[in-house]
């Protein structure tokens, strides 16, 4: 019995657009995914079990009715997905992101985007009235993708930039404030620390209203839940602030290179302007270099 076709795509010669078959779809999405970012020159990929994480814990997204597959001959060569998210303001903010390999055609970019912003204007249609905004993003070596959105009405609103150290020698000494320590991360503290992750980024530029898909998603990661990786402090009971740094091991074996990512940090408001953050950043840089030369 063949798939049903997705309402919201448009023709194109070759081409067969439908929903997604979960979980079967999940290794060829993955992997249309990292061959459209290494084209467009990302420095990250995601594993499979990471992908596949993030797929059966999505927020505000039904793979039923918001997940699209593009199939040439069989074979699945782009998809699409439409989610949104609530920002603490109010606006709603509606996300069609697309991927396509990178031996296709921009038309198919472009089709899958179209199929996926008209998904999320049926999603925003049954929401209660207010702000709504349809968000994507590029990088810098996307010049196809950064074409479409432009050409679809998109304009640019915030950049963000991915730092490299060339080394790891020279880091300086910034010690902890006086009352805080890090400890190492216990199963029953995790929801104490991502409540405290998601107060501090109350204040960061598009924070959101966080869902239990959110909280699953985030003790479900095989990547950035290692949280032997992560430099927690503490007040007493009460977290301080953090830095959630991580290792992702396919990334690595495929980039032919040893790297950890300094990343999730956050500082809460009464532990702000002590130094917490650069402490944080240097503990996570030491565990990180301490992983890559003991690994395991």
């Amino acid at each position: 019995m063949p798939l049903a076709a997705f309402p919201t795509s448009v023709s194109i010669p070759g081409l067969t657009f439908r929903h997604v078959v979960m979980p079967d779809d999940l290794p060829a999405m993955n992997d249309v995914a990292n061959a459209s970012r290494i084209a467009e020159g990302e420095v990250w990929l995601t594993s499979y079990d990471q992908f596949r994480a993030f797929y059966e814990n999505l927020s505000n997204c039904d793979p039923a009715t918001d997940v699209l597959v593009a199939e040439r001959e069989g074979r699945i060569v782009g998809y699409g997905r439409a989610s949104w998210y609530e920002e603490l303001g109010g606006q709603r903010v509606y996300e069609p992101t697309a991927f396509i390999h990178p031996e296709e055609a921009p038309e198919l970019l472009d089709a899958v985007t179209a199929a996926m912003e008209e998904r999320c204007r049926e999603i925003a249609a049954a929401h209660p009235p207010g702000p709504k905004v349809l968000e994507s993003e590029g990088a810098d070596g996307a010049a196809v993708r950064v074409s479409v959105l432009l050409a679809r009405g998109y304009e640019p609103v915030r950049y963000s930039f991915v730092m490299i150290r060339p080394n790891l020698d020279d880091l300086s000494d910034a010690p902890l404030p006086d009352g805080l320590e890090i400890r190492d991360v216990q199963p029953d503290q995790l929801r104490t620390i991502f409540d405290a992750e998601v107060e501090a980024f109350r204040d960061h530029w598009g924070a959101s209203v966080p869902t239990e898909a959110d909280y699953r998603q985030f003790l479900s990661d095989p990547v950035q839940g290692d949280h032997t990786l992560w430099n927690v402090a503490w007040d007493g009971d009460q977290v301080a602030g953090m830095v959630r740094g991580y290792i992702n091991e396919a990334e690595n074996q495929s980039f032919g290179r040893k790297r950890g990512w300094v990343e999730n940090i956050s500082v809460r408001r009464p532990w702000r302007r002590r130094g917490l953050a650069r402490a944080l950043i240097g503990a996570s840089i030491r565990t990180l270099r301490d992983h890559l030369s003991n690994p395991g």
